[in-house]
């Protein structure tokens, strides 16, 4: 009778396993590109604005914000690229965009620190031909004083930025390079790099936009919010995030219907079978009463067999799921998994499961023992 208890526990405990697994793992392949992928967390303002360097500190300190840095207007954020040797003739238009030490978008590769080097993206490099440590020029033009002005830069490729950082024409260049390239279009001179020009004080520069990233994909709602407070309309992928978290709680809701059902069924099955198995050994457990066992002590006898029950019920039904998700992944991993695991319990749900296994079946045995307690140990006498 135990080895029934154990192997109908275990029945209800497998399918259980598998249908958080399934769950489990087909949220965490449909959360793992968004949690992964920094374009999910940015945060791009709509047109132009004023921004201050005041403000880009406070932005900075908030614990919600994993990197910030300051943009230049979009019509002077451009440079014109041409590589060294047989390349030299082709020129490509290449966007700058700012970047610093921590960007998202650009792991494992050190971020220019200076207005000498860049990081190119993957289109550039493969126009031009570059690799990390190759030398290119970029050209700056202008029209000042009703004449036409070009500055050659020199340039050192600190790396190639992936597909994903930027999927256009682009180099990643550091603030001071954006600044300056601002400066020569708009006429001021730029005594660090050369250049003549205006040298009248432009007093407190503001900048047109910012490159925002957020902490965590659970941050991008509140910083949407806060900026949209301050008047600041800007894009996010939140819809797509929204998705996502909807159907993991959609998917929680099904499965805790369905798992709250079998584990009453089953604790209702379990309990009736212990009260229906101490009526069939009350002799036993009078003779138990009547040599001198108390009350409290027998009572133990069906929570010890429950909880040694729930033990081995578990450890079939886990032994079993992990056979399962082997042939789960191997038949759906590559048709809807997209090479990942479909299929996937933590270390922490066996825990969970194992928990309330044991809390389950001990309520159950504890229904039994209340009839137990009630035993007298005279019944030993009279059906002796």
């Amino acid at each position: 009778m135990s080895s029934c208890f154990i192997l109908a526990l275990s029945a209800v405990l497998l399918p259980l396993m598998v249908l958080f697994g399934l769950k489990s793992g087909i949220i965490e392949n449909l959360l793992a590109p968004l949690e992964n992928d920094p374009r999910f967390r940015e945060i791009r303002p709509v047109g132009s604005g004023r921004f201050d360097p005041e403000w880009f500190e406070a932005m900075a300190e908030r614990n919600d914000v994993a990197f910030i840095v300051p943009r230049t207007r979009s019509i002077a954020a451009t440079l014109r690229l041409r590589a060294g040797g047989e390349d030299a003739r082709r020129i490509i238009q290449a966007e700058l965009i700012p970047t610093a030490p921590g960007d998202p978008v650009l792991p494992g590769i050190d971020a220019p620190s200076d207005s000498s080097h860049v990081v190119v993206s993957l289109n550039v490099a493969e126009k031009l031909g570059l690799a990390p440590g190759d030398k290119i020029e970029g050209i700056v033009s202008r029209t000042y004083k009703h004449e036409r002005e070009t500055e050659l830069l020199p340039l050192t490729v600190n790396g190639v930025a992936s597909a994903a950082a930027f999927a256009r024409d682009g180099i990643f260049v550091s603030h001071e390079l954006m600044v300056d390239v601002e400066d020569f279009r708009d006429g001021h001179a730029v005594p660090e790099l050369g250049w003549d020009g205006d040298r009248e004080d432009r007093g407190a520069r503001r900048f047109a936009g910012f490159r925002l990233y957020a902490q965590t994909l659970d941050d991008v709602a509140g910083l949407r919010k806060a900026l949209l407070a301050r008047a600041i309309d800007v894009r996010t992928q939140q819809g797509d995030i929204d998705l996502v978290r909807a159907l993991d709680r959609n998917l929680g809701y099904v499965f805790w219907i369905i798992a709250a059902i079998a584990i009453l069924g089953y604790g209702i099955s379990f309990g009736s079978s212990v009260w229906a198995n101490i009526d069939r050994k009350r002799y036993e457990f009078g003779v138990l009463r009547l040599i001198g066992f108390r009350t409290h002590a027998i009572v133990w006898f069906p929570i010890l067999q429950a909880i040694l029950t729930g033990i081995l019920g578990w450890s079939i039904a886990a032994a079993a799921y992990f056979g399962v998700e082997v042939g789960l992944n191997a038949l759906l991993a590559e048709t809807i998994g997209n090479g990942q695991p479909v299929c996937r319990l933590r270390p922490l749900h066996f825990f969970i499961a194992l928990s309330i296994t044991l809390v389950v079946a001990g309520l159950a045995a504890a229904l039994g023992g209340t009839r137990l307690a009630r035993l007298e140990p005279s019944l030993a006498l009279r059906e002796g």
